[in-house]
């Protein structure tokens, strides 16, 4: 199932992008020629009230735990994509919760001005926001089942741990010589 790293990290990512950005756009509106005296801008507080801050949030968290997927290996890898699936099932919660809390956030918005009858609609970054955490989950879950199987980053990128014993200088290869200098050190140092 190696075949699924590439486009699930892609999906994943993208999906996670989408609903940071979807998430500080206005996810609901008054209908055109609403307000106090059908001045729309003298209420545009109620614009502004109907984004969704968790969601980008949780998005965020997201897209930083596939960030992780990539880069670590093994029971961790694992361990990282149960706790993106889990991230990714907060998110669609959040967006749940939004997507529906919207559209009430802009009426209660007008209510102070005396406008109770308040005709309001879902934005289309609302829809886009709901999509995106579907995907999300989707992905992750996708990630949950196969991130055993998936390619790991190779080890030349840890951190350097203990040494390995140099040979004597005698015995050392050609590609010995050369491995030690792109590390920085003097092959013709007998230490």
């Amino acid at each position: 199932m190696a075949n699924t790293f590439v486009p699930a990290v892609i999906v994943g990512l993208g999906s996670g992008a989408l609903v940071a950005v979807a998430g500080n756009q206005a996810w609901a509106t008054a209908a055109e020629g609403q307000g106090i005296g059908g001045d729309v801008a003298a209420v545009s507080v109620a614009v502004g009230e109907a984004k969704a801050p968790l969601a980008t949030a949780l998005a965020l968290v997201v897209l930083a735990a596939w960030g992780v997927l990539l880069v670590s290996r093994g029971r961790f890898r694992r361990l990282i994509s149960w706790l993106t699936g889990l991230a990714a099932l907060g998110l669609l919660a959040a967006v749940v919760a939004a997507f529906f809390a919207a559209p009430d956030a802009v009426s209660s918005a007008y209510e102070p001005y005396g406008v109770t009858d308040v005709e309001v609609s879902r934005t289309a970054w609302a829809w886009v926001a709901l999509g995106g955490a579907m995907l999300a989950l989707a992905v992750t879950a996708l990630a949950v089942r196969d991130v055993g199987r998936w390619p790991q980053m190779g080890r030349r990128y840890d951190a350097p741990g203990a040494a390995a014993p140099q040979p004597a200088p005698g015995e050392r290869s050609n590609l010995d010589l050369w491995k030690a200098m792109d590390e920085g050190h003097d092959p013709t140092d007998n230490e």
